[in-house]
C-alpha cells in the first residue's frame, strides 16, 4: 500500500485504531447478554442436504410398477433437503422434501425415532413433515404396505436405510445451521412446464367452478427465500403442480427427475453467483447453469482451437496457479503430448472415503456458510403431466383417444411426449430448466417477508371408515369412505407410462375375465361394491392382509405454519381441482381470524405416509386412472377436507387436536426376496477398476461432443458410496495434479452399470461424459471408484482412471 502524504498515513493509522476498537466492542457485545439471541429476527433458520440414491442395480425404480425396470446406475443423485424454522420463543417446524416417489409410513416412523434420541420431544411426529418430489426413478422397497413392495420383489433394506438415514441427517444439519434470519416469499406462473394428462375427467366437474380457473391445471408456483442476518441466502423451497414423470418407463438410471434437476442447477446457480464469478443470472447455451467446479470462469464460449490451448496454458502458468507451475504451451501438439503421457494405469486399491474427498460438492468454499439448498415439491400434480406436447399413437403418430387415451383400443402405445421427445433426458433438462428459470425469478424478486407465528397441527385419520357430512341440494348428508381398492383403469396405467393387457381409463364396468381373476384372490362384499361406486373393483386392497397388509387404513394429515405461510401435508397424489377445494376450504377458515388476511397456502403431497390418489367426486365417477386409484370410494376429497377444516379451526383458536389411532407399524413383518450380492469377480489377471474400453490415443474433444470409457466393476450394492461418488471427471492442474470437475451427481456425466451376463459375478462400469457448454479447456481424464465383494463376504474399495484426452471449447 502507498501513501501520497505522510498526512495520509496517519489518517490511515487513525482509522486503523477506530478499527481495532470497533473489533473489540463487537467481541464484548458477543460475550455479554447485550446480544440477544434473535438479533432482531422473528425466526431461528436452519437448511440441510444429504445424499439418499441408495441402490444402484438390481432394485426396481419405484413408481411404474414395472418389474423389468430395474437400476443399473446413476444419471445424478437424489438428495434429501430440509428446513427448520424457529419461533425465537417458542414453537418450530421442520420440512424435508426428499428424491424420491413419496414418503413412507414406516420411513416417517422411523426417523422420528431417531430424532427422540437426538432431541427429546423437540421434533415429533407433529412438526416434522417429509414429502417426496415423487420421481420415478428412485429405488423402492422402502414402504410397509404389500401392494406398494411388489415390484421390488420385497422390502429393501438398503433403500430404507440410506432414506432414513438422509432425511435424519438431512435435519441434523438443518438443526445445527439454525440461526437468526428471516423468510420471503413470492409467487407466479409458470405456463410451460405442465398439462392435464385426463383432461376428460377434469371437465366433468361442474362448469361454473371451472369457469373461475383459466387453466386446467395450476400454473402457479410459490416460493419461501431463507436468508440468514449474516450470510445472506442460505436457500429456497418452492411447490410447484407437475409429475416428475420425464423419465420414462423404459429408464434404468436413478434420477431425480425434472424437479431433481432443478434443484442441482439452481444450487450450482447460486453457487457460482454467492462466489462472484457470475456477470448475469444466466445459463449455459444448452441450459444447465455454468459449472462451478470449473476451473477458469468467465471463459467465452466458441474459442478456437489455439485460444483454448492459450487459455488451458495461462491455468497452469505461474500467473494462475500458486503449484506446479510450468511454461505456457505454444501449441495443440504439445497440448496431445501432456495428454498421451498419462496413460490409462491398472486399477489399484482404494479407502471407503476416496470417493467422498473427490466429491465435486464436498465442504462448503466457505466453511463457516453450509451450502445452498433448493427444493423444488410437489404440489396438486395428480393429473398434472410434463409431457406437455400431448400423448399420441406411437404407430400412427395421431393424438391417442381423448377419453380412454388408447389407440386403436388399447392403451399401450399411447404415450405423452415431452418437450425433448423422444429424448427423455433432454425432456428432463427442459422441464428442470423452466422450474429453476422461474424460482430463480421468484428468488430474486421475493420481497415479502414472513411475519407471525410458527404452529401445526396433526392427526392420524382411519379413512376406510370416516363419517363425511358433505350439502345434498342444500341438506346436511352424513356419507362414509371405504375400505381401500383399486379400480380396473388403474391398471391401465396413465400417458406418462401406460399399463399392460386390455385395461384402459375411463372404465366403469370393468372386463368380466379380469372379474373371474379377482374373484379367485377374494371375493367381495355388496357392501364394499356399493361404497366404491361406480368404481368396478379390481383390486380389494384394504381387505387383503396376506402376509401383511395391503394398503393402509390409517393415515396423517398435517397443517405447518409460518406466519402467513401454511403448508397443507397430504398423504397421497391430489389433483387440480380438487387441491383448489382443499385450499379453498382451509382458507375459508383461517380467513375469519386477522392473522391469516394475506395467507399463502400450498398443499404438500405424498407427505408422511402415502395412499394413492385423492379426485373430486366428479372425476372419481369418470374412472380414469386417478379416480380409480382413488382408494376410499366417491367421498375421499370431502373427507380430507373435512379432517383439514378441522386443524385449520385448531389452528385458528389455539387449541389442540385428539392424535388419533396409531398406524401400524409393520417394519418386522417385511419379507424381501431380492437376491444379495454373492460375490464380484474379474478375469484371471485383470484387477479390479482396471480400462475395460479406453479413450483412444490423442483424442481430443469439444464442447458437445461425448466421452466414453468402461472399467472392470464390481455390484455398486456393495457400497452406496453415500456422499461420495462412482465416476469422476478430472482436470489436469499443473504438472500431475488431477482436480475433480465433474461427478455422478452432474448432470452432464453418467454412471451405468451392467453384468457380462445374467447372475454373472463379473460387471463393468461405463462413464459417458456430455461435456457441456463453458467447459474449461485443458487435458482431462475419467476415473471410477467402486467397491468388491470377496468370497468371504470382504467388502474392498477400488479405483481406476482411463488415459487422459484434450478438450478444447
Amino acid at each position: 500500500m502507498e501513501f501520497d502524504s505522510f498526512c495520509d498515513l496517519n489518517v490511515w493509522r487513525v482509522c486503523g485504531k477506530m478499527r481495532f476498537w470497533s473489533i473489540l466492542l463487537l467481541l464484548v457485545l458477543l460475550k455479554s447478554d447485550v446480544m440477544v439471541v434473535d438479533c432482531g429476527s422473528d425466526y431461528l433458520v436452519g437448511l440441510g442436504s444429504y445424499d439418499i440414491t441408495g441402490p444402484a442395480a438390481d432394485v426396481n425404480l419405484m413408481g411404474y410398477a414395472k418389474t423389468e425396470q430395474v437400476a443399473s446406475g446413476i444419471h445424478f443423485r437424489l438428495r434429501a433437503r430440509a428446513f427448520i424454522v424457529a419461533a425465537s420463543k417458542g414453537n418450530r417446524v421442520v420440512f424435508v422434501n426428499i428424491d424420491a416417489c413419496m414418503a413412507s409410513q414406516v420411513v416417517t416412523t422411523k426417523v422420528i425415532e431417531r430424532l427422540r434420541v437426538r432431541y427429546g420431544d423437540l421434533y415429533t411426529e407433529n412438526n416434522v413433515a417429509i414429502s417426496g418430489t415423487h420421481t420415478h426413478a428412485g429405488p423402492g422397497g422402502y414402504l410397509q404396505y404389500f401392494l406398494y413392495i411388489i415390484t421390488s420383489y420385497g422390502f429393501v433394506r438398503q433403500s430404507f436405510d440410506v432414506i432414513v438415514d438422509g432425511i435424519e441427517k438431512s435435519i441434523v444439519q438443518a438443526h445445527e445451521n439454525l440461526r437468526p434470519g428471516s423468510i420471503f416469499v413470492d409467487e407466479g406462473e409458470l405456463l410451460d412446464a405442465g398439462v392435464n394428462r385426463s383432461p376428460s375427467a377434469y371437465l366433468n366437474n361442474p362448469a361454473l367452478e371451472r369457469s373461475k380457473y383459466k387453466y386446467n391445471v395450476d400454473k402457479e408456483m410459490t416460493l419461501l427465500k431463507f436468508v440468514d442476518e449474516e450470510w445472506g441466502p442460505v436457500g429456497s423451497f418452492n411447490w410447484f403442480a407437475t409429475h416428475p414423470t420425464s423419465m420414462g418407463r423404459r429408464n434404468s438410471l436413478i434420477s431425480g427427475d425434472n424437479k431433481g434437476a432443478a434443484s442441482r442447477f439452481m444450487e450450482d446457480w447460486f453457487e457460482k453467483k454467492d462466489s462472484g464469478r457470475m456477470d448475469s443470472d444466466v445459463l449455459e447455451d444448452d441450459g444447465t447453469p455454468q459449472r462451478i467446479s470449473n476451473i477458469i470462469p468467465g471463459l467465452r464460449d466458441n474459442l478456437g482451437k489455439q485460444e483454448a490451448i492459450d487459455a488451458w496454458a495461462y491455468a497452469h502458468s505461474d500467473q494462475h496457479l500458486s503449484v506446479c507451475p510450468q511454461s505456457h504451451l505454444k501449441s495443440y501438439h504439445e497440448l496431445l503430448e501432456v495428454a498421451a503421457s498419462f496413460q490409462s494405469p491398472p486399477g489399484r486399491p482404494a479407502t471407503k472415503t476416496s470417493s467422498v474427498t473427490k466429491r465435486v460438492r464436498g465442504a462448503p468454499r466457505n466453511a463457516d456458510k453450509p451450502r445452498f439448498v433448493a427444493a423444488f415439491c410437489q404440489s396438486n400434480s395428480g393429473d398434472v403431466s410434463p409431457n406437455v406436447l400431448g400423448a399420441f399413437c406411437l404407430d400412427t403418430g395421431l393424438p391417442c383417444d381423448f377419453n380412454h387415451s388408447t389407440c386403436g383400443g388399447r392403451n399401450e402405445l399411447c404415450y405423452g411426449q415431452g418437450p425433448g421427445y423422444p429424448d427423455e433426458f433432454e425432456s428432463t433438462r427442459i422441464i428442470g430448466e423452466r422450474q429453476f428459470r422461474k424460482a430463480a425469478d421468484l428468488f430474486n424478486a421475493a420481497d415479502e417477508e414472513i411475519k407471525g407465528e410458527v404452529d401445526f397441527r396433526h392427526a392420524y385419520i382411519d379413512f376406510s371408515k370416516l363419517e363425511v357430512t358433505i350439502s345434498d341440494q342444500g341438506a346436511d348428508k352424513v356419507v362414509k369412505t371405504c375400505p381401500a381398492a383399486m379400480g380396473f383403469a388403474f391398471a391401465a396405467g396413465t400417458t406418462d407410462g401406460p399399463g399392460s393387457f386390455d385395461f384402459k381409463q375411463g372404465d366403469d364396468k370393468g372386463s368380466p375375465f379380469w372379474k373371474l381373476v379377482r374373484n379367485l384372490v377374494l371375493t367381495l362384499s355388496r357392501k364394499q361394491i356399493d361404497c366404491q361406486h361406480p368404481k368396478p373393483i379390481l383390486l380389494d386392497t384394504g381387505e387383503m392382509n396376506i402376509p401383511y397388509d395391503w394398503a393402509p387404513s390409517i393415515l396423517p394429515i398435517q397443517i405447518l405454519r409460518v406466519g402467513q405461510f401454511i403448508i397443507l401435508s397430504i398423504p397421497g397424489e391430489i389433483s387440480t381441482m380438487a387441491g383448489r377445494r382443499l385450499r379453498d376450504a382451509v382458507k375459508t377458515v383461517l380467513s375469519s381470524h386477522k392473522d391469516f388476511e394475506n395467507v399463502h397456502i400450498v398443499i404438500s403431497a405424498l407427505s408422511n405416509a402415502y395412499s394413492q390418489y385423492a379426485t373430486t367426486y366428479e372425476e372419481y365417477h369418470v374412472q380414469r386412472y386417478e379416480g380409480a386409484s382413488t382408494l376410499y370410494g366417491p367421498h375421499t376429497l370431502n373427507a380430507y377436507i373435512q379432517e383439514f377444516k378441522k386443524l385449520a379451526k385448531a389452528l385458528v383458536s389455539g387449541q389442540p387436536v385428539e392424535s388419533g389411532p396409531q398406524p401400524p407399524n409393520l417394519l418386522d413383518k417385511q419379507v424381501c426376496l431380492l437376491p444379495p450380492v454373492v460375490v464380484d469377480g474379474t478375469p484371471f489377471g485383470v484387477n479390479f477398476g482396471d480400462v475395460f474400453s479406453d479413450i483412444p490415443q490423442n483424442s481430443t474433444f469439444k464442447s458437445g461432443e461425448v466421452v466414453t470409457v468402461s472399467f472392470w466393476s464390481a455390484c455398486p450394492r456393495n457400497d452406496l458410496m453415500t456422499e461420495g461418488t462412482f465416476a469422476l471427471v478430472e482436470f489436469l492442474q499443473g504438472k500431475d495434479t488431477w482436480v475433480p470437475a465433474y461427478d455422478d451427481d452432474d448432470f452432464c456425466l453418467r454412471f451405468k452399470w451392467s453384468r457380462r451376463f445374467q447372475l454373472s459375478p463379473m460387471s463393468k462400469a461405463t462413464m459417458e461424459w456430455r461435456i457441456p457448454q463453458g467447459v474449461t479447456p485443458g487435458v482431462y481424464r475419467i476415473s471410477h471408484f467402486g467397491a468388491a465383494k470377496g468370497l468371504f463376504g470382504s467388502i474392498n474399495h477400488f479405483t481406476g482412471s482411463s488415459s487422459a484426452f484434450v478438450v478444447v471449447a
